[in-house]
């Protein structure tokens, strides 16, 4: 006779898509929870986002991101970390065992490149870090601590750039990461404020120039 399949019998034919196991859906709920935050702290600020508008825009129950994490204070921590490793990895790809100039500008295009392809997390992670500035926090503990090491990685590119002979020796290594450091998180500040007023691609090519001529030992 032939005829053409009806739907529930080309459905029986076909592979039974595999159920994810208890670990993948708490995975992919953590994901969405923390994809919802996002949106919520970059709309309302950190203050105003709470894990009931979490967990119903991620599309769960009011109480899972309480159950999940404990309190806010604990899903924020964990949103710190979860950028904090996208970030490293980020500037690793790009820095990774270089030193001296190399390194600097390795660290400057890894952050130019983040700002656009990681927009929105930028935004609701500087917005966090900004509003834990008025109050000890874990967070401002932990931002405190970042801040030190991204000084010293800073301080160190270029003691091993005057090792080599690349870095003009007259350079002061601390004094050069305190610089580097203002100027990044600079950018990043008046980013957050009015992105729309900064050509980034104009702004990180004239830094290059200018770290190129800053650093490099002439003699």
């Amino acid at each position: 006779m032939g005829g053409l399949m009806t739907t529930v019998e080309k459905q029986a034919l076909e592979p039974a898509t595999p159920r994810r196991t208890q670990a993948e859906r708490t995975a992919l709920s953590d994901k969405r929870m923390f994809e919802a935050a996002i949106q919520l702290i970059i709309e309302h600020g950190t203050e105003r986002t709470t894990l009931k508008e979490i967990g119903e825009l991620a599309g769960y129950s009011r109480g899972l991101a309480h159950s999940r994490f404990g309190s806010k204070e604990g899903f924020l921590n964990k949103l710190f970390v979860r950028f904090d490793g996208r970030w490293k990895a980020h500037l690793t790809s790009y820095v990774g065992g270089k030193t001296g100039i190399e390194a600097v500008l390795g660290a400057l295009h890894a952050l130019r490149d983040f700002l656009t392809a990681e927009a929105s997390y930028m935004r609701a992670m500087y917005i966090l870090w900004y509003e834990s500035l008025g109050h000890d926090s874990k967070i401002r503990n932990k931002l405190a601590d970042h801040h030190r090491i991204y000084r010293e990685d800073a301080a160190r590119w270029v003691r091993l750039g005057i090792e080599d002979g690349e870095i003009d020796p007259a350079i002061n290594p601390e004094q050069f990461s305190v610089q580097f450091n203002a100027f990044i998180f600079g950018l990043i500040y008046q980013w957050l404020v009015n992105a729309e007023a900064l050509d980034l691609h104009a702004v990180f090519s004239d830094y290059e120039i200018t770290i190129k001529r800053l650093l490099s030992n002439q003699g």
